[in-house]
């Protein structure tokens, strides 16, 4: 696996969705084909003001679109935005392209458009196998609707097909979940990507809860996520990163580009970039972003400006997710610092309570630090 992610990312963000998951958090609402073609010639416009003379033709090593559900964009939309981001981007012949998809909202057509513009990999939103499940979650499909829809993807020609699933749902337990993975492995997607569900403030779900199912405690979700390492282990999944597995070489190259701090742009409402020792992300407001003019400065907010004490906190939290964890010669060269000289205490107290470990030049977390990962990543927040 590489540990140095060459290129640059990007990330477009469709805000559309069939209907809103009461779990879901992210920018996203059901709109008419009318607003998703303007907002596919704003995401054009965008990203054609965006590559002035230096960024242009910048090398790209990996291309996502997420959402909201990108898959629900009119026949035409998503090709034709893929055709923009070629002309202002130098692509890398072996660019990772991603797509999400949920099932249920393609159909041969559009994955044969897909296809022919260059996207060679799917992520599917499954998140359960249990009809009952899927039900109380607010998700608009069956599992037979999952099975369809991948299994015309793969006639289609991808290889590459990532199934997202989620645990510690409301009323689940280990039994359940493993007949997820049951089902799943038996289609042999190349990756597998396993979230716990998490209650966001002001979801339908975090504001209703009292009306479903008990959700599964710390205790509970932490024999879940054991059961989850252990099962996907003996299907031939590697964990190489804290929530996901994939078959050797799958990989998802986008992701690790997040995780070892590669820059990127993004494209759509609410999508983040990290440029240079620059963050900054775009506007919420669907109605502004569709009326933007040429100027796309108009289009960002919350830029900040990183000092290199938060690029070190970042490439401390970032990548601890990885199984690999950090290089600390990689830190060397990127900070022109031995890791010591700044978390000398921090690193020695963690490996003596057995939450950390040496491998090589590599620094991570073992199984039990894994289990409490947001506290050993707070120690790595710097405090001057």
């Amino acid at each position: 696996m590489m540990n140095n992610i060459m290129g640059k990312g990007i990330y477009i963000h469709i805000p559309f969705c069939v209907q809103k998951c009461i779990y879901c958090d992210f920018l996203s609402a059901p709109a008419g084909d009318d607003i998703k073609e303007a907002y596919t010639e704003a995401l054009i416009r965008q990203i054609r003001n965006t590559a002035g003379k230096d960024e242009r033709r910048q090398d790209i090593t990996s291309v996502f679109f997420g959402g909201g559900t990108p898959s629900v964009m009119p026949y035409g939309c998503i090709a034709s935005i893929m055709g923009a981001v070629r002309e202002y981007f130098n692509i890398l012949p072996d660019a990772e392209i991603t797509i999400e998809c949920n099932p249920k909202t393609v159909d041969e057509q559009k994955l044969m458009e897909y296809r022919e513009c260059g996207i060679n990999r799917i992520s599917f939103g499954l998140q359960s196998a249990d009809n009952n499940e899927l039900k109380m979650l607010g998700r608009i499909h069956t599992y037979e609707d999952f099975v369809e829809s991948y299994t015309m993807a793969r006639r289609a020609g991808f290889d590459n097909i990532n199934v997202d699933i989620m645990s510690a749902i409301p009323g689940q337990n280990e039994e359940s979940l493993k007949n997820t993975f049951e089902k799943v492995t038996a289609l042999t997607p190349e990756h597998i990507s396993v979230y716990s569900l998490i209650l966001e403030e002001g979801t339908y779900l975090a504001d209703n809860i009292e009306k479903y199912p008990a959700v599964p405690d710390e205790d509970e979700d932490r024999k879940m996520y054991h059961m989850t390492k252990d099962f996907l282990a003996k299907c031939g999944y590697g964990r190489y990163e804290i929530s996901n597995y994939s078959r050797k070489g799958c990989e998802c190259r986008h992701n690790l580009l997040y995780w070892n701090r590669g820059e990127y742009f993004g494209f759509g409402c609410s999508a983040a970039s990290l440029v240079g020792n620059k963050r900054y992300s775009v506007i919420r407001s669907l109605e502004d972003y569709i009326a933007s003019d040429t100027d796309v400065s108009k289009l960002y907010e919350n830029v900040e400006e990183l000092s290199i004490k938060d690029e070190i906190e970042e490439f401390m939290f970032l990548g601890l997710r990885k199984m690999e964890g950090i290089d600390v010669n990689e830190f060397r060269k990127r900070f022109g610092m031995d890791i010591e000289s700044v978390y000398e205490n921090e690193i020695r107290q963690n490996i003596e309570k057995g939450l950390l470990v040496r491998r090589g030049s590599n620094l991570l977390l073992t199984e039990l630090g894994i289990d409490v990962c947001n506290t050993v990543m707070s120690d790595f927040i710097l405090t001057v």
